[in-house]
This record gives structure tokens, sequence and C-alpha cells, in this order.
């Protein structure tokens, strides 16, 4: 089944992956181990998980500027994410996926978008249009 999100417009450009999502919040600088590209907090909801080439989906980001230059660092050495989404984001992780050239997007017209989007979905992102185009795995 398709479905397609609204959401506010992002940062980025257009990406298509896997789904990663949880219900918790996002720190690049705390709840990741950017050599293994893993989620290495112990009590993060995706502990232990693979992020690299995903399209994450988390309630909302935390941190400050040490997250946003994360970003940049870790897309650098391509162990990213291709895409972050949020119900909400904040303007220096923003300003950090613009550095980092990775796209985000938040503020979903719809509702809470960890419950809009399942891990496993293919999604493709398309920040520029404001617009998430999510294929559900059926599981």
């Amino acid at each position: 089944m398709k479905k397609e999100l609204k959401c506010h417009v992002g940062i980025g450009g257009v990406v298509e992956g896997e789904a990663l999502v949880a219900n918790d919040n996002f720190s690049a600088r705390y709840d990741l181990d950017r050599i293994k590209g893993i989620f290495s907090r112990p009590n993060h909801a995706l502990a232990g998980q693979s992020y690299k080439d995903k399209i994450l989906v988390f309630n909302t980001a935390k941190g400050g500027v040490a997250s946003a230059w994360m970003l940049h660092e870790m897309t650098s050495r391509d162990m990213a994410p291709k895409a972050i989404l949020f119900n909400t984001a904040n303007t220096i992780l923003a300003q950090g996926a613009a550095l980092a050239g990775m796209a985000m997007c938040d503020r979903f017209v719809d509702g809470d978008v960890t419950q809009l989007i399942q891990t496993g979905d293919r999604v493709t992102v398309y920040p520029d249009e404001g617009r998430v185009v999510v294929k559900t795995t059926g599981a």
C-alpha cells in the first residue's frame, strides 16, 4: 500500500530508502557510535541497530551545535542516514542537516510521524515539496 504524507518544506534533496522508526528522540552526539554506524546509547529504542543509509523517523531532535557538526562528519565518512524525519526538529539540527546535505523534514500534517511510518517501509522524501511517500511493508 502506498500513502503520501504532507509536512513542512524541508532541507536537502530527494532520497529513497528503508525506514527505521522509533517513538524516541534523537541526538547525533549521545545516541550514536559514529564509527560503527549504530545506535549505541543502551536505553535508546534503537540500541544496537544500524542507521547507515536509513530514513530515520523520530519524535524530536535534541542536542546542540555538536550534534549539528556530527551530521556533517558522518556524511563525510559515508556513515550517515539518508534522511531524518521528525515530528519536530530544532533549528540547530536543521542547520546541521543543511551543512551535511542531508534530507530532513518535520511537522507532519497527518499526525505523529512515528505512527504513520513503520520500520521496514520504503520511503521517498521530497523535502522541497514538503512531501513523503511511504510504501508500507504490510507488517
